[in-house]
């Protein structure tokens, strides 16, 4: 027996031809791309105060009289503020992109797990921002502390923009995507790939893993590594139970 909806959604998978979802992902496609261009626009209008907050965890350990850093080449400054454009730019239209997305994934999944959906996705943006405060307000100083005061002040640091703000970038990255982590595991969870009591058994093993990615993506200095690996330990407690309450009532859902 074939049932039918009344009134269905235009949107909806079950009544759109694979042309249509081409053309709406094209339109999707498109959407976004002027977001971004608009959102770069924008932000390079602001691109000095976003550069100043960038550079602010490093200016209070350079040496005494400099205020800023070196570029090599004439152009490198320039393309230094694209790069900080076009991240900021992505950072202040990420709910317009991020429905554009939403808006193209939504029609083809079930009510229930429109909501979950929903929930990953603020949960995830939420973390990833977390994650990059957190690396900016704590662990930065910290690392800069250590690493431009290592071996007393006879030697000064030469940094020059290019290589800041790459390893600015690559540090923002993994703290953010680190911090993911809550958002994965509760994802497995719901799959049912991973139970709340495998994840307390696994605690040792999730413990050591943390340790080691926490050693590879952070600078060689024990202050950097311990200040990503507990949060993270503490995160990976917190997917236990969040584990638990949400595969729960998936199941009770499901029954």
């Amino acid at each position: 027996m074939v049932m039918t909806q009344q009134n269905p959604d235009p949107h909806d998978s079950a009544v759109m031809s694979i042309t249509e979802h081409l053309g709406e992902l094209r339109t999707r496609l498109i959407n976004v791309a002027w977001i971004l261009v608009l959102g770069f626009l924008a932000a390079y209008f602001f691109s000095e105060r976003i550069f100043d907050f960038i550079r602010g965890p490093i200016v209070p350990y350079l040496p005494a009289g400099t205020t800023g850093l070196y570029f090599t080449s004439p152009i490198e400054k320039f393309m230094a503020h694209v790069k900080v454009s076009f991240l900021g730019g992505c950072i202040i239209t990420s709910p317009l992109w991020l429905y554009q997305v939403w808006a193209f994934i939504a029609p083809g999944l079930y009510r229930k797990e429109r909501s979950f959906a929903t929930g990953f996705m603020f949960s995830g943006v939420t973390l990833f921002v977390g994650g990059c405060a957190f690396a900016y307000y704590l662990v930065l100083p910290l690392a800069f502390k250590f690493l431009l005061g290592f071996g007393g002040t006879t030697d000064a640091p030469m940094i020059t923009i290019g290589e800041y703000l790459d390893f600015i970038i690559k540090f923002f990255l993994a703290f953010g995507f680190s911090f993911e982590m809550p958002v994965v595991i509760v994802f497995l969870g719901l799959m049912g790939l991973v139970t709340s009591e495998q994840l307390r058994k696994g605690r040792r093993w999730a413990v050591v893993i943390i340790a080691l990615v926490s050693a590879v993506v952070t600078p060689p200095d024990a202050v950097s590594m311990l200040a990503l690996m507990i949060p993270l330990v503490g995160l990976y407690e917190v997917s236990i139970v969040l584990v638990r309450i949400f595969a729960g009532k998936a199941q009770t859902h499901s029954g």
